[in-house]
């Protein structure tokens, strides 16, 4: 059985201000472009039965808006989450259907190189990009191929 989780990092987002929660960031308009642009690229290749998970941050749901689908907010996705809370709110390896992670960076880059490369690395997302992984069988056992990995502009 095959497995698609699909990595989207929230878009640009401005700074917080000095009486803002860093969970309140809004997206800048730049990250709205971004939004709708991945959104759009997103839609046209997602199969319709993917599930939709959302870190409960302001700049992850104005990001998740843009595609226009249902989504569940879940609190394992913070950016103080870890990969492994990641990968559970994901069913990793055992999902049926696709799964979208509106998420961010570090968590986002550390589940990619622990699923290709075996080891939690510093790799970077860049805001807005995705990153799909497929898990395959195979006769030699169970492998992770990087499906596509798109940024915001490229969309």
């Amino acid at each position: 059985m095959a497995m698609d989780l699909i990595l989207w990092r929230h878009a640009d987002a401005r700074d917080a201000r000095p009486d803002e929660a860093d969970a309140d960031r809004p997206l800048t308009s730049k990250g709205e472009r971004q939004a709708r642009r991945m959104a759009q690229w997103l839609n046209h290749h997602l199969p319709d039965t993917t599930r939709v998970l959302v870190s409960p941050t302001l700049r992850t749901r104005q990001t998740a808006d843009a595609l226009e689908r249902k989504f569940k907010l879940v609190p394992g996705l913070a950016p103080d989450q870890t990969v492994d809370a990641l990968l559970s709110a994901a069913r990793w390896p055992d999902a049926r259907e696709p799964v979208l992670v509106v998420g961010h960076q570090f968590t986002l880059g550390l589940t990619a190189a622990y699923l290709m490369a075996g080891a939690t690395q510093p790799w970077v997302v860049r805001k807005g990009a995705i990153w799909w992984l497929r898990r395959r069988e195979r006769e030699s056992g169970d492998e992770v191929v990087l499906h596509t990995v798109l940024s915001a502009d490229q969309a």
